[in-house]
């Protein structure tokens, strides 16, 4: 049963950023500490989140902004090189609270997403938001600032986003596999949630241009801050 539920919530999320750009993988990984543990939380996310991003790229090719994509990568690299080191010290009990700080502050603190938005270029926004997401699984709004403020067509922003976050989860994965983490333990769950990421986006690019944004980051920013203190109060 668990497998289903995982699969629709995936369906659901995967149409959010879909509509949206961004905020389907911040729930998803919020949720998931309900399910899955915790070895298995940010790896699991992040496969099914390659799938997700990469379905909703390639609904929304010709939207692709591809000069953008060698700095990005560069950085990711980088990034991803240096954060692993930092994920040998952290104790797994403590990845719920660094996830339900981090999208707490991400949706409520002006100062701190003042600060994140600093990082204008390419490659400092791939070097963080690659290797910061290999310990609290999401950081797409890094990208997704830098590429709203030169791109005003939401579907170049979404299209684009998807592409550059397919390189972040595809390096952090490449990571938990380096430590030996094994998927194939958890083969029921990722089909189902893959399936759903992949209807999802196709479903959440057909509603891209009908449903009020607005409305739905609203109500997406109550839910996702109840989840975080959710995961924040379980390390009790």
């Amino acid at each position: 049963m668990d497998e289903l539920t995982l699969g629709f919530i995936s369906f659901c999320t995967s149409v959010i950023t879909g509509v949206i750009g961004i905020g389907g993988g911040l729930l998803l990984i919020a949720i998931l500490p309900s399910f899955l543990p915790l070895n298995a939380l940010i790896p699991i996310h992040g496969l099914n989140q390659i799938t997700s991003n990469l379905s909703r790229a390639y609904f929304g090719y010709k939207d692709i902004q591809f000069q953008v994509i060698p700095k990005f990568l560069v950085g990711s690299f980088i990034g991803v090189g240096i954060f692993m080191y930092f994920l040998k010290t952290i104790s797994l009990t403590y990845i719920p609270l660094l996830i339900g700080v981090y999208i707490l502050l991400s949706l409520w603190s002006r100062n701190f997403n003042t600060k994140i938005m600093k990082y204008e270029s390419y490659y400092v926004i791939g070097f963080f938001q690659t290797g910061v997401s290999v310990i609290v699984g999401t950081t797409g709004q890094l990208a997704m600032t830098k590429l709203l403020k030169e791109f005003k067509d939401k579907n170049k922003v979404v299209a684009t986003s998807a592409i550059l976050m397919s390189i972040t989860h595809i390096l952090k994965i490449t990571v938990f596999i380096y430590f030996g983490f094994v998927f194939y333990d958890y083969l029921s769950i990722v089909t189902n949630m893959v399936v759903g990421s992949i209807l999802g986006s196709y479903v959440g690019t057909k509603l891209r241009n009908k449903l009020d944004s607005k409305k739905l980051i609203f109500i997406l920013k109550i839910f996702l801050s109840v989840l975080a203190v959710k995961n924040i109060i379980s390390i009790g």
